[in-house]
């Protein structure tokens, strides 16, 4: 394992700060802003305008206003369709601007950036874009003489929160399904990582998107965020992020019986038998855990070795480790960039002293890197018992936990005994226990000799605590529409 922090951060142009509302940039009604942080430097990059309930009113109203009455609901779908096509298509020209965009503001390897992030992007908003013009309904036969038929409808306007995580991620993931639908968009990003969120606005509104249709709302989550949810002219909301925020979105969605749809948090249970191929599965919980610095809501952060191949595997595992490069974000060689900020840094490392405290014994790792920026060291504890800490919280940072097995049966219950249920992953060459364990772990996604392999067509969602609701494919369409049914007397 190695850290540089050579100064290669490039010259970027950061153009949006204000609020995005009826296709105008517009400062905060209150004229506060707040700072984004370069994590890397612990630098101010930019003053964000800090919106709150006043311009979340703003921003409903119209949305409000191109959901009823503007130029979106006579738009033809293949129309709306050829506006996504178009806006994916200035993303994929504007491609190492916001990935740089993104890498500064959140941290995360350029790499990852450039080649993870903005092609799965691009993928998604094409994915809904040949979606638009497909959204159907059917013919019902009903005793009587009577024709009935349903309609797939636009749910209406769609508050939509995102996480710092994966910042341009998860505005497509939001953005695509819900335009192609044909609802219209009050959309509050992370205040930690608001800068390219801002920037696809701006991006949309020159490729020719209408007014209103899109509204992006900086701001905290206590004041912006809430004033969404609340807002009696939002009719959906869509979630992503950590459960007990989920809960008092539910409580405060109440009165307006809001629709919802949750991607939360995960602790995946990562399970590895004798029989696997060792090399194909250390990588694999490498990446699995390891990736966007560990900030993953779906990472291998419990990873089960049989027995008999513990030692093997946790050597070819620390190999893997040993050899991560952590530093400057921008140095294409760089594997592993800061955490998001400090209060993520501080989390993380306060997990490193609880494992330590309980007992786990810490392998690789465990430090800070450097002394300017939020690097921690890529981390592996062995030895974890169940009740750990360790093993039971979401870190949502780079610290893996091995525990060991012998029994399958047993394994598979240990698997389960967690709250989360977003993801899980096994490796095995005997197809009845992959598909047993298929079959019996309770997840939204279960990974057989492979991990993180993510599509636009294949949903992605939580059992349990984590969520409920699917992102992606069809289901990620539908939950953006309404279905109603129309019956007309023949006779």
């Amino acid at each position: 394992m190695s850290a540089t922090f050579s100064d290669t951060t490039p010259e970027i142009n950061i153009r949006e700060t204000d609020c995005f509302i009826n296709g105008n940039w517009v400062p905060s009604i209150s004229g506060k802003t707040f700072s984004t942080i370069n994590p890397a430097t612990e630098e101010v990059i930019a003053q964000v305008a800090e919106g709150d309930a006043a311009d979340v009113d703003l921003a409903a109203k119209a949305a409000r206003d191109a959901f009823d009455s503007g130029d979106w609901p006579k738009m033809d779908a293949r129309d709306r369709g050829r506006l996504l096509y178009q806006l994916a298509d200035r993303i994929e020209q504007d491609i190492d601007e916001l990935a740089a965009l993104e890498t500064l503001d959140n941290g995360k390897p350029i790499s990852e950036s450039r080649y993870g992030d903005l092609p799965l992007v691009i993928d998604c908003m094409r994915y809904y874009a040949g979606f638009a013009d497909k959204i159907q309904g059917s013919t019902v036969p009903i005793r009587g003489n009577y024709f009935c038929y349903t309609r797939r409808e636009p749910i209406g306007v769609a508050g939509q929160i995102i996480p710092w995580n994966f910042p341009m991620l998860m505005t497509t993931w939001k953005w695509s399904p819900a335009l192609a639908a044909g609802c219209t968009i009050v959309m509050k990003p992370a205040e930690q990582t608001p800068l390219t969120c801002l920037r696809m606005a701006q991006l949309a509104k020159e490729v020719g998107f209408p007014d209103g249709v899109i509204n992006v709302v900086p701001g905290y989550g206590p004041t912006a965020g809430a004033a969404v949810v609340k807002h009696p002219l939002i009719d959906k909301i869509a979630f992503t992020g950590e459960h007990r925020t989920a809960q008092i979105i539910t409580r405060d969605s109440a009165e307006t019986l809001k629709r919802l749809t949750f991607e939360l948090g995960g602790k995946s249970p990562n399970v590895i038998f004798a029989d696997a191929d060792l090399d194909a599965a250390a990588m694999g919980a490498y990446v699995g855990l390891f990736l966007n610095q560990g900030q993953c809501c779906c990472a291998g952060s419990r990873v089960f070795v049989e027995n008999r191949v513990h030692d093997e595997f946790l050597e070819k595992l620390q190999k893997l480790t040993r050899d991560r490069k952590v530093g400057n974000p921008f140095d294409p060689a760089t594997h592993q960039g800061p955490q998001v900020d400090q209060a993520q840094f501080d989390k993380i490392m306060s997990y490193v002293d609880k494992g330590r405290a309980e007992g786990a014994t810490c392998v690789t790792g465990g430090h800070r890197v450097g002394n300017k920026g939020y690097f921690v060291e890529p981390t592996i504890f062995d030895g974890v018992q169940d009740q750990m800490a360790i093993a039971t919280d979401e870190i949502f940072g780079p610290v893996l936990s091995v525990l060991t097995f012998e029994d399958k049966e047993d394994m598979i219950r240990r698997a389960n005994n967690t709250f989360y249920g977003l993801a899980a992953a096994v490796w095995t060459r005997d197809l009845s226990i992959a598909h047993d364990f298929a079959r019996r772990v309770r997840a939204g996604t279960i990974w057989v000799n492979c991990y993180d392999v993510f599509d636009a067509a294949a949903p992605f969602g939580g059992f349990k605590m984590s969520g409920y609701g699917r992102e992606l494919g069809e289901e990620g369409l539908r939950a953006y529409t309404e279905n109603k049914t129309v019956t007309v007397a023949l006779s």
